[in-house]
């Protein structure tokens, strides 16, 4: 995950009035404009979370668990405008970008998150042309939307450019997405973005850090609200939706806000060994268009040969919750 683009960030407190508010690894990634007092929040120095050759990740959101990798070496540490930057080498999972303390890509197992965060609303729709991505400053979501020959407009909105340096630098295999040509960058507040651009696009995309700091303004109703404006009719919004295992208490009051704003609201999920519990959601949301379960399209042979985690059957598969999570999530019987 990564600053808009980041996964996991540690929780501010729970708020929920009128909105909701959740992230996903990092500041303010996806490109929602920080308060100063907000950007001091981040204390956090990645490099002093390495100890005895190891990075040991905890946060807030996950109390009582940790995930530790061992490091081969430091690549880089410093802090952005934003946020806490570490780029390091693992022994097992190749390069690891870590905002604020908390993973956001390892090169190892990255790809299950960009494919499933991108793939689900991109094949449920029938023919996108226009698709923005907030946050996802990392570029792997870029990676995969480019894998969609009948698109022709990207656009990102990152807030950090501290991010996508790194990950060109350090993460050249996700950064790749920044090299096709529909793709325009935009280092802004994706919110005002939006506001500037409505019923523009097909597809919206938020790749955000944990419901903490700057973060939590992408888990609120109100930014809902503006992607639903933001979308062209029978569009869909995929966003980073926290962890079944760990967060029902977040995912439900989201969900249930913004059920009367989108035609269909679901669920789906994709597991990854270095998230919290080995397993990250997506809020999918449509407007005037029904449920995102089954693909419109299909990758063709050449498009599945390339990928290592989506497939048709999946796609559908990744909406069947457990029962524990379809209960409290949508408060089933």
């Amino acid at each position: 995950m990564m600053l808009f683009c980041n996964r996991a960030l540690l929780v501010l407190a729970l708020c929920f009035v009128t909105s909701f508010s959740f992230s996903k690894g990092k500041i303010d990634m996806a490109g929602t404009e920080t308060s100063g007092e907000a950007a001091a929040y981040e204390g956090v120095c990645g490099k002093d979370l390495v100890i005895d050759g190891w990075f040991h990740e905890r946060g807030q959101l996950w109390p009582g668990q940790a995930m530790s990798l061992k490091v081969n070496k430091v690549l880089t540490h410093y802090r952005s405008e934003y946020q806490d930057i570490l780029v390091f080498e693992s022994e097992k999972h190749g390069n690891v970008l870590v905002l604020d303390g908390v993973i956001q890509v390892t090169e190892r197992d990255e790809f299950s998150y960009q494919e499933m965060i991108a793939h689900i609303p991109l094949y449920a729709h029938p023919n996108p042309k226009k698709v923005l991505v907030i946050g996802g400053g990392d570029g792997g979501v870029l990676r995969e939307i480019a894998r969609h020959d009948g698109v022709e407009e990207i656009v990102i909105c990152e807030l950090d450019q501290g991010v996508i340096d790194s990950s060109k630098k350090y993460l050249p295999s996700l950064a790749v997405g920044y090299d096709d040509p529909r793709v325009t960058v935009k280092i802004m507040d994706g919110a005002k973005f939006m506001e500037e651009n409505q019923d523009a696009f097909d597809v919206i995309i938020t790749d955000s850090s944990d419901p903490i700091g700057p973060a939590s303004v992408l888990f609120e109703t109100p930014f809902y609200n503006a992607m639903h404006k933001s979308l062209r009719e029978g569009g869909i919004v995929s966003t980073q939706g926290e962890c079944m295992w760990l967060h029902v208490d977040l995912i439900r009051p989201l969900i249930r806000s913004i059920s009367s704003t989108f035609t269909d609201v679901g669920y789906a999920y994709t597991t990854i060994p270095t998230y919290p519990s080995g397993q990250i959601g997506f809020i999918l949301a449509t407007k005037g268009r029904g449920s995102c379960k089954v693909p419109a399209r299909q990758p063709s042979d050449k498009v599945q040969k390339e990928l290592r985690y989506y497939t048709p059957e999946l796609h559908t598969a990744s909406f069947v919750l457990p029962a524990f999570a379809k209960r409290a999530i949508f408060e089933e019987k």
